[in-house]
């Protein structure tokens, strides 16, 4: 994959990508919900779909479960839409398998989190990211920057280096940092893709050069995300900057307490998934349900 096919896939993944939740009931993914959230999605506008993410509990799927869902997601878009896959792992070995899998199915990309519990330095990432390139050389990879979550944080000098491998194309940062795109848009130059990872800081993330969001509230409010993106490609961010602020609400209700819990519960009020989240996290408490309901009522969602 050369700097030509990096320039083309920039335009592949953009706008609004859903982070789509994986649906379960009593305990077992529901496949049937998942590919009518594909759907749905389609129908709606959304830009692409990134399975397997966090808001898709990848962290309590089984390996089985995890293969299965990019198998439903890559057949259900039918290449309507990219379909991204998150691949990611503390544990190289599982990372490689799981990419491998993703090149397999004919999905679009892979999304590679940084190393959780590890706390692998930049030598280390590097090794780690070259191993994953190296077992899809063919497939689009993406870096998977979330400090909250991993512990880790990328530097911007050690993203440059692995922009340099020709598959190795962009990044879903989650860094909140309102300086990083810039910085990595610099270092890793303008075909080097930046996706955010974070819904409330989305807006400053693409007047500074970002090609689209990750988005998490884009499973409740789709078409309005899109709405959303659209005006930012268009280079309209006084349009962009209204229906952030009508946005905010739901970004904010949706994080009050640890994702997917809220946003499970706003889909199963749209009625396209049961309210099922996987232990160690829970649903969420009465006044988060009320001020996601409340976003959604002023956004006038509904299936």
């Amino acid at each position: 994959m050369g700097s030509k096919d990096k320039a083309k896939h920039r335009t592949a993944f953009r706008g609004s990508l859903v982070a789509l939740i994986t649906p379960m009931r009593r305990g077992r993914v529901e496949e049937e919900a998942l590919a009518r959230l594909v759907e749905w999605h389609v129908t709606c506008g959304t830009s692409g779909i990134v399975a397997c993410g966090t808001t898709g509990e990848s962290p309590t799927l089984t390996h089985e479960e995890h293969v299965r869902v990019i198998d439903v997601c890559v057949e259900a878009a039918a290449g309507r839409v990219p379909v991204m896959v998150g691949t990611g792992s503390n544990a190289t070995a599982e990372a490689v398998a799981l990419t491998r899998h993703a090149a397999e199915a004919g999905a679009a990309a892979a999304l590679v989190v940084t190393p959780y519990y590890n706390k692998p330095g930049p030598a280390g990432l590097i090794a780690h990211y070259e191993a994953v390139s190296a077992a899809a050389p063919d497939l689009p990879l993406y870096i998977y920057n979330i400090p909250g979550r991993s512990v880790i944080d990328m530097d911007v000098a050690t993203m440059a280096e692995l922009a340099r491998r020709p598959n190795i194309v962009g990044v879903k940062d989650a860094s909140c940092d309102p300086l990083r795109v810039t910085r990595q848009r610099l270092a890793c130059g303008e075909d080097f893709v930046q996706l955010s990872g974070e819904d409330a800081t989305t807006l400053g993330f693409m007047a500074a050069g970002g090609h689209g969001c990750i988005s998490v509230s884009a499973n409740v409010a789709p078409r309005q995300c899109a709405a959303f993106h659209k005006a930012c490609l268009d280079g309209d961010f006084a349009l962009a900057r209204e229906w952030h602020e009508r946005l905010l609400p739901l970004h904010d209700a949706l994080f009050m307490e640890s994702s997917p819990g809220p946003v499970k519960y706003a889909v199963a009020r749209l009625g396209l998934a049961a309210a099922e989240i996987r232990l160690p996290l829970r649903l969420p408490q009465r006044a988060t349900r009320a001020a996601v309901t409340e976003a959604m009522r002023n956004l006038s969602l509904s299936r």
